[in-house]
């Protein structure tokens, strides 16, 4: 592990000390899983990634994502944070994309104005799945809210983009801020059904925002996360599918993080395509500080 540089970045953050945090390992080739693990769990931050190698595989970079608990197939802001470390310390140059690949597949990350300080970094994700739906009061009951408190014009649904999450939408803000998960029944819940929780709501903390969100993360190991890249892609398509601002197309601000002292943006894009949804994910990243491993 000696001497192995690392960089830590705030992630879907429009300033540093927002966003969700990342713990960046670059040429972690010789490491074994149990070592990322316990590096990944040292770092205690949502996620850490790992770059096996500054060399290009197969036209990408080769990646491995880990929560303190759990190695991920996928995940958003260590997808937008690992693809601005290559680019920004790795390749040294202006880029316009940049390839990781991943245990789910090969995900391009695009850079806008790159460099800039209007820089912005898009992923496209998989065409979302569609899966089981739930019964509102018991969703309700799981997140400690009444069942009033459910938009019942749209179902609460499995989605996935890479990783499941269940989509719930909710009427106001204020039903997002009481939300918390019942843990006795959110546990059942969501080993059960192998996916975590997002409420969202059409209400905002700022006027320039179209929705905002929560995510529970348990199956992984965190309460709560302050900003969701894969949970939002997942948001993205049921939006889309689902016409919630009467259409396919999405092109939406989406805060999160606001309850946790973290505010985060997320930019969402997605419409109908012939065989699927496209789905996109966007967000700025800032990094916060960098070392090495001792």
């Amino acid at each position: 592990m000696q001497g192995l540089k690392f960089y830590l970045l705030d992630v879907f953050a429009e300033e540093k000390y927002a966003g969700n945090q990342l713990a960046v390992v670059r040429n972690a080739s010789a490491l074994s899983s149990v070592q990322m693990q316990r590096i990944a769990n040292e770092m205690h931050f949502s996620e850490t990634t790992f770059i096996l190698s500054d060399q290009k595989h197969d036209g990408g970079y080769d990646v491995r994502i880990f929560t303190p608990a759990n190695e991920l197939p996928f995940a958003g802001h260590p997808t937008l944070g690992t693809a601005y470390v290559i680019a920004h310390y790795v390749m040294k140059r202006s880029v316009k994309e940049v390839l990781l690949n991943l245990k789910v597949g090969q995900i391009p990350v695009t850079f806008e104005n790159y460099g800039s300080s209007e820089e912005m970094l898009w992923m496209r994700q998989i065409s979302p799945t569609f899966g089981e739906k739930f019964d509102a009061a018991r969703i309700a009951e799981t997140l400690c809210l009444d069942v009033k408190d459910v938009d019942g014009r749209f179902p609460i649904q499995q989605v996935s983009t890479g990783i499941l999450f269940i989509i719930v939408p909710l009427k106001t803000l204020d039903a997002v801020k009481r939300a918390r998960v019942g843990r006795e029944v959110h546990e059942k819940l969501t080993k059960a059904a192998q996916a975590d929780i997002l409420v969202f709501c059409p209400e905002t903390y700022g006027k320039e925002n179209d929705l905002n969100v929560r995510v529970f993360v348990d199956l992984y190991g965190i309460p709560e996360d302050p900003a969701t890249g894969s949970a939002n892609g997942c948001l993205a398509g049921y939006l889309s599918h689902y016409g919630y601002f009467g259409s396919d197309i999405v092109d939406v601000r989406v805060e999160q993080g606001y309850e946790m002292g973290r505010p985060s943006l997320l930019l969402l894009k997605a419409e109908k395509v012939l065989n699927g949804i496209q789905v996109c994910v966007g967000g700025r990243v800032v990094t916060v500080a960098d070392g090495e491993l001792v």
